[in-house]
């Protein structure tokens, strides 16, 4: 026991010594004091380290990731915790591995007894804001815990997130620059996270023609021009140089080097390795390359320590990057590895592991033990059982492995949109199959998707009817095959595929959901809406089947039991501009003109632009007699975007207000731009106007 107080001592010494080597004589004191005052986070989602120029990938066309890593440390070999987005952003954010966390997968909520960096830094007086980039990280999940600002909303007028569940780094740039522009003096911790890297890859010009044949590097470097637009952002602001930056990829892309194309079942270097770069000159004045390994759960305590709020770092699992950061060689920290993606998604055996020094060990039904400097499988049983004790005592210290429970329905259906399919058998079997033994499968499935991803849908019905003779137990099987039918406007065929399902897998929640959604596209809304009632039964809380059902009933005159429906769909999605714009057109139709404005008003506070509901709004005043309110909103929608219905509604609150000249002007600019109106509205504008005209007439002295 002597001994090991007379080591930890000295390890303490040595500690010092480095932390006192790195800052230099006399700036041991200075280092605290000259914190960044800010934190830009800056997350690329799908991101290979190998496919960026800073790593040595000469096509590369990242010239701000490189010219960013030239200024700053980057870090040669970063291991994400699990090749997925969720647990990944939620290992960046809380310092903890996903079995700690309890986020194995994606569409599983971090529980809020996990404080994330944005609530410990908002507890600090920071002002916090985050502008994400798909429905992998909405902040039904928990990480918009701690923000002020978390902007989630992917082509918010779309009824549902499912099928629009991402957004181009411009868009999210654009949502980050206009927060910029309203910062005030506040210290921040901004999250600007960019998803274009993900499947399918399909660059915009000119990166399409820069990375020709390339489209995942295409992807990257449209995200890099974006990464350089925050940062000039920040630079115009001229805060740049009081902000420590960090950006970091959150998993790799398997890009078929090793079977898998894309990214979550195995646990090879190519989805695993991640691109970490931080910058800041006054706490890290040196470039540097820092070859040892280190994990993305030390980022949160990294971010603490270079702003002075170590201490908050407590708990965590990760540890800070900054002691070594001022070296070019480093030991390797132990990375744990896990994907439960195959468990819950296909029905196959989970895999975990850890990276030691050169070794990587992944525990399957049937181990691999890797010398990753020799890139070739090692044989050696008394290293492996080295690696498997070590990662027996690192899980112990994490919490107790466990499968994790599935995703909802409905989140199942938005995180199909963007690549996750779940194909695991809704009647479990025996002992779950090793992934390596399953490969014949996962190729079918990823010809199935990319044909798909192509548009070549009467191919990818072919290889979908082999999938579900492969797995008939999977409600993922039918929904696949379903949905590629209905793409053919095949709605009948769609409809046996998915009762097939049903009368093997009675009640899946999944297939019910699809079902109905197909029914309503068919113009089939009784069928819909009884489907939907089913899903509610199973899951009262489910998203998808509340608006669907509160639309059908709305347009059926069933104002009450929809406005009902409304509300529970709106305190799970607050904010869906399609079900708060619907919710108040249901208010407004039944006489709740107030509650109605009161709804409307907020949409136009958080969607400035939108021409429809100044305009809403204003027609809304006007029936209460509300007339200068009204007047004021409709001349602001005309300005947003004249449109024919605008004017006429702008005539009508200067007549009932007896404002007959502007009311007449008004109808003569309908008139003038009355293109695509009826003829008999058109006949009507005329008519009021002469009678106008009259009565102005009439009114002359």
């Amino acid at each position: 026991m002597a001994r090991k107080r007379v080591l930890g001592g000295l390890a303490l010494l040595l500690a010092v010594a480095a932390v006192f080597w790195f800052l230099g004589p006399g700036r041991a004191r200075a280092r605290r004091g000259a914190a960044p005052r800010n934190v830009l986070l800056i997350t690329l989602d799908t991101t290979r380290a190998d496919h960026l120029g800073c790593y040595g990938y000469e096509p590369a066309k990242t010239p701000n990731l490189d010219d960013l890593a030239r200024e700053g440390v980057r870090f040669a070999r970063v291991y994400c915790p699990a090749p997925l987005t969720l647990p990944s952003h939620s290992s960046i954010m809380t310092g903890l591995y996903p079995a700690t966390h309890g986020v194995r997968n994606n569409g599983h909520p971090l529980s809020p007894k996990f404080r994330t960096l944005a609530e410990i830094l908002k507890g600090r007086g920071f002002a916090t804001a985050a502008f994400v980039s798909s429905f992998s990280v909405d902040s039904r999940f928990g990480l918009g815990r701690g923000f002020d600002v978390y902007d989630d909303t992917f082509e918010p007028q779309a009824p549902l997130k499912g099928a629009n569940a991402e957004r181009r780094a411009e868009e999210t740039y654009a949502r980050f620059s206009r927060w910029l522009d309203r910062l005030g003096q506040d210290r921040f911790f901004v999250w600007v996270h960019y998803y274009d890297a993900h499947l399918p890859y399909d660059p915009p010009s000119p990166y399409r023609e820069g990375s020709a044949g390339r489209p995942y590097d295409g992807e990257i470097a449209y995200m890099d021009h974006y990464v350089g637009a925050v940062l000039e952002g920040l630079k115009a602001k001229g805060v740049l140089d009081k902000t420590l930056v960090v950006v970091a990829g959150d998993h790799g892309e398997g890009l078929g080097d090793k079977v898998e194309t894309g990214h979550g079942i195995f646990l090879y270097e190519e989805t695993l390795r991640v691109p970490l770069i931080i910058r800041n000159a006054k706490i890290l004045p040196r470039p540097r390359v820092v070859n040892g390994a280190v994990r993305l759960v030390d980022v949160a305590p990294t971010i603490l320590e270079a702003i002075g709020l170590g201490s908050e770092a407590g708990g965590m699992e990760g540890r800070s990057l900054l002691s070594r950061a001022g070296k070019t060689t480093d030991e390797d920290r132990d990375a744990l590895i896990e994907s439960f993606y195959p468990r819950e998604n296909f029905g196959w055996s989970e895999l975990v592991g850890i990276v030691s020094g050169p070794w990587k060990l992944i525990q399957a039904p049937r181990p691999e033990l890797y010398d990753l400097a020799a890139s070739a499988a090692a044989k050696a049983a008394d290293l492996r059982h080295k690696l498997e004790r070590e990662l027996v005592r690192l899980s112990d210290r994490t919490g107790t492995p466990g499968g994790p429970a599935s995703a909802s329905a409905n989140d199942q259906e938005r995180l199909r949109s963007l690549g996750y399919v779940n194909f695991a058998p809704a009647k479990p079997g025996a002992a779950a199959p090793d992934p390596k033994d399953e490969i014949g499968l996962l190729k079918l499935i990823q010809q199935a998707q990319a044909l798909e991803m192509a548009g070549k849908y009467p191919d990818a019905e072919r290889v979908y009817h082999e999938i579900v003779t492969a797995i008939p137990d999977s409600p993922e099987s039918y929904v696949n095959l379903a949905l590629v039918q209905a793409r053919q406007n095949r709605f009948d065929l769609a409809v046996e595929t998915l009762g097939s399902g049903l009368a093997r897998i009675p009640d899946s929640e999944v297939l019910l959901v699809r079902l109905g959604h197909t029914y309503l596209v068919a113009g089939k809304a009784r069928e819909a809406l009884e489907t939907m009632d089913k899903v509610l039964a199973l899951d009262p809380q489910s998203l998808d089947a509340l608006t669907v059902a509160a639309g059908i009933l709305d347009a059926a005159g069933r104002k009450d039991q929809a406005r009902s429906l409304y509300e529970r769909a709106l305190a799970i999605e607050p904010e869906s501009r399609h079900l708060r714009m619907s919710y108040a057109g249901n208010l407004a139709s039944t006489g709740s003109l107030k509650e109605a404005i009161v709804v409307y008003e907020k949409l136009i506070a958080d969607f400035p632009e939108e021409q429809a509901f100044y305009q809403y709004a204003g027609i809304a005043h006007s029936y209460l007699g509300e007339y200068d309110q009204a007047i004021s909103l409709l001349r602001q929608a005309l300005a947003i975007r004249p449109t024919p219905i605008g004017y006429f509604n702008l005539a009508v609150a200067y007549e009932k207000r007896g404002d007959l000249k502007e009311a007449a002007e008004a109808l003569r600019m309908y008139l003038q731009n009355s293109q695509g109106e009826s003829e008999a509205n058109i006949r009507k504008a005329r008519t009021e106007l002469e009678n106008l005209e009259k009565k102005i007439g009439s009114k002359r002295p």
